[in-house]
């Protein structure tokens, strides 16, 4: 058995109990579902005839035995559909629990490469296609086969000519369906990629609507949302197609059995081979072969389309993240912040180039340290590699003398704070942001946090306080409210190392000199790397590194930079020019 079958199997474990009991019910139904057309074969060749003394009486009894047959079959019927679905579900919500946790781990060079909306779908209806083959799966085919047998067994008891008539459409049936199924398995294939492009293309614009109704383009948008939208449709088409054909032809092959039987059947009576209620009770049962064969039929439609949405969730299982804990992992009790990049390289991919390359630069423990030069010489991404967004291609990045890389990923980042330019809050309350930065806090350290940030005096004029629900991304503060949030829930964390990657570049005058006093509080006793953009924000750093595609090029305090007039001193004139 194959890891992937017995990866799926695995999800049956916890319910084990459910699932004897679904098949036991299952088997139940099938049971009585041969039995009642035998209850019929009683009653027109043993009931109606002249030397029966009471068969009214008679008939009344078994139509008693069959009503409990029924009612017997109802509730067996009635735990199926429910607690079978239920088991169903839980199998479901146990896979989407364990890939979002696998979402959580891998690392920033995977979602670089992916669209939110694809993965969306892996999570949402590839799941739901797995719960219905979960609950479907077992059920159908322990029907189908139980029926299937047992109308082959009686029906061969009844007339096994006739019987043996019926049986040689099913190697027919068989190859019909495996040929359908390919097709079927292939369209349903390629309809699951396409809805995940349509949802990517949904979560992009909606994602950018201020964008596309600023610059309106919403013609633009609609135009890519319609190309996506008739893609899937002719993925859909392809996959009814096939369907249809495949239904169409089974239904097809059944009634052509319910006719042979018929004729047949007729030959045989005017033979004397046949009696009325055998006729009576075979055509029953070859009613009854026709559930079995859908329910066959319809076991191989949620195979294709749970195997194949069961295939995609085990891609995103088992790829690795490429940023994993070491073993043995490194978990101190306190770490000072002394942190070192020891001639680090590093690219994000072949095709880009390296960013940084034989970058050596230390932060003494407390130490306020400022990092400033052009766009694209990679200040932001050594903050990324500080924290092991991503891992350098060479080289070591030591935290109080030990290579990150030995840390667990959760001690290492629990002891770092970083307060990024593009601020993310989640569409919560506002307590619940700032709550985010320690998921215990108590009201008090909340409230606390705030007025370290300086955000306690905004919050309060909110429409319900610390209760008010912000939207998504925070939409409804203020850029410098946001970002003294983001300050606020750092409080919080309290971490000794702070990494602040131009906190304040998008914001105005006021905003600014706000959230810089909060930044000052922030920083406080703490390592602090400050990649700038404004440099006048960062005159009272201990020492200022300046970074070029070379590395670094100078370092010094503000004052010692502008009299070395070097790089330094020419960004700070043309930042007093413009």
């Amino acid at each position: 058995m194959s890891y992937r079958a017995r990866k799926f199997l695995s999800f049956y474990r916890p319910y084990l109990g459910t699932l004897a009991l679904d098949l036991l019910c299952a088997f139940i139904v099938s049971a009585i579902t041969l039995i009642l057309p035998l209850c019929v074969r009683h009653i027109t060749q043993n009931l109606l005839g002249a030397d029966v003394a009471d068969p009214i009486g008679e008939i009344g009894v078994m139509a008693m035995i069959m009503l409990a047959l029924v009612l017997a079959h109802t509730l067996c019927t009635l735990f199926v559909d429910y607690q079978g679905h239920m088991m169903g579900a839980k199998m479901e919500r146990d896979m989407r629990r364990e890939l979002f946790a696998h979402y959580q781990k891998l690392s920033f060079s995977f979602y670089d490469d992916q669209k939110t909306g694809q993965l969306m779908s892996r999570i949402t209806s590839d799941l739901f296609a797995i719960s219905e083959l979960a609950h479907h799966g077992p059920e159908d085919l322990f029907l189908g086969i139980v029926k299937f047998i047992g109308v082959f067994l009686i029906t061969l008891s009844i007339n096994p000519a006739l019987s043996l008539i019926v049986i040689a459409f099913l190697p027919f049936m068989f190859l019909f369906s495996l040929h359908f199924n390919r097709k079927m398995n292939r369209a349903m294939r390629l309809s699951k990629e396409r809805v995940a492009q349509v949802n990517a293309q949904v979560e992009d614009s909606l994602a950018g609507i201020r964008v596309v109704q600023s610059f309106a383009n919403e013609d633009w948008e609609q135009a890519k949302f319609d190309e996506a939208n008739a893609r899937f449709v002719e993925s859909r088409r392809l996959e009814y197609k096939s369907e249809g054909l495949f239904y169409g032809g089974m239904e097809a092959f059944t009634q052509l059995m319910t006719v042979v039987v018929v004729v047949f059947g007729a030959i045989a009576i005017t033979r004397v081979t046949l009696d009325l209620s055998d006729l009576i009770t075979f055509l029953l049962y070859v009613g009854i072969l026709v559930e079995p064969i859908r329910r066959l039929v319809n076991f191989a439609r949620w195979y294709q389309e749970g195997i194949t949405g069961f295939h995609r969730f085990m891609d995103m299982i088992e790829l690795p993240p490429a940023i994993q804990d070491p073993a043995p992992a490194h978990e101190p009790e306190l770490v000072r912040g002394e942190l070192e990049l020891q001639r680090v390289s590093f690219g994000y991919h072949a095709d880009f180039g390296t960013v940084l390359r034989d970058l050596s630069l230390k932060i003494g423990s407390g130490e306020y340290v400022a990092l400033v030069g052009a766009s694209g010489v990679g200040k932001t991404t050594i903050s990324a590699l500080i924290a092991r967004f991503y891992d350098a291609d060479a080289g070591r990045i030591c935290l109080d003398g030990v290579d990150i890389r030995r840390y667990s990923l959760r001690a290492l980042r629990r002891n770092i704070g970083m307060v990024d330019q593009d601020v993310y809050l989640f569409g919560a309350t506002v307590a619940d942001n700032i709550r985010y930065g320690k998921p215990d806090a108590t009201e008090e350290e909340i409230i606390d946090a705030a007025k370290k940030a300086y955000a306690h005096d905004f919050i309060l004029e909110l429409p319900q306080g610390y209760d008010t629900e912000i939207g998504q991304r925070g939409i409804k503060l203020s850029a410098g409210q946001r970002q003294r949030l983001s300050i606020a829930r750092l409080f919080l964390k309290d971490p000794p190392l702070i990494i602040l990657d131009e906190a304040t570049s998008a914001l105005d005058n006021e905003s600014e000199r706000v959230v810089q006093r909060s930044l000052e509080r922030l920083i406080e006793n703490r390592s602090t790397l400050v990649i700038a953009h404004r440099l006048s924000t960062i005159r009272n750093a201990d020492r200022i590194l300046v970074l070029t595609p070379d590395g670094i090029c100078e370092q010094g305090s503000h004052k010692e930079l502008l009299l070395a007039d070097g790089v330094y001193a020419n960004l700070h004139d043309m930042q007093l020019a413009r």
